[in-house]
């Protein structure tokens, strides 16, 4: 029977992975798009302020990536997918609202990152609350899945509120 629930807690998670994987390579053509517009021949040298904009904004996301992956992971299948499926659209929201604002003004960014941070930090949560209820079942027999994940579903909305 877990292996059934684990099956059915994956799809939604690859899903959300699936349009992460779409959304970096979004950043990476419009990376690609400003080194050509400038007639810049390596990423590695300075550019315009407009190139180093987008290629700084790109280089954030892809070092905030891994995280996002795993603590997604982790928080659907040890908790609950919908809430954590459901995060994870927001953080790639977040995450694109952070990439504009970048953009334009570093300073436009900065909900976007102070967002994704709370995501990053309710999706860790989320992992923890998990792996202590396996640990309960496994050593107290006590068994708090329904009441985590009725939990984790009403308190997923708050994320809403900025």
């Amino acid at each position: 029977i877990m292996e059934l629930d684990i099956l059915e807690n994956v799809y939604l998670l690859v899903i959300v992975t699936l349009l992460s994987v779409l959304q970096n390579a979004f950043f990476a053509q419009k990376v690609e798009q400003e080194c050509k517009t400038h007639n810049s021949r390596s990423f590695l040298r300075p550019g315009t302020p407009a190139f180093e904009r987008v290629y700084c904004a790109n280089q954030n996301c892809m070092d905030a990536y891994p995280t996002f992956l795993a603590v997604l992971w982790c928080a659907g299948i040890c908790c609950s997918q919908a809430p954590a499926a459901f995060s994870g659209l927001m953080y790639l929201f977040v995450r694109q609202k952070y990439f504009v604002g970048y953009m334009g003004e570093t300073s436009q960014s900065t909900p976007g990152y102070l967002f994704g941070k709370r995501i990053i930090s309710f999706l860790f949560l989320m992992s923890v609350v998990g792996i202590l209820n396996y640990f309960f079942l496994e050593y107290f027999g006590s068994d708090y899945k329904e009441y985590i994940q009725t939990i984790m579903k009403a308190s997923s909305a708050l994320l809403l509120i900025p």
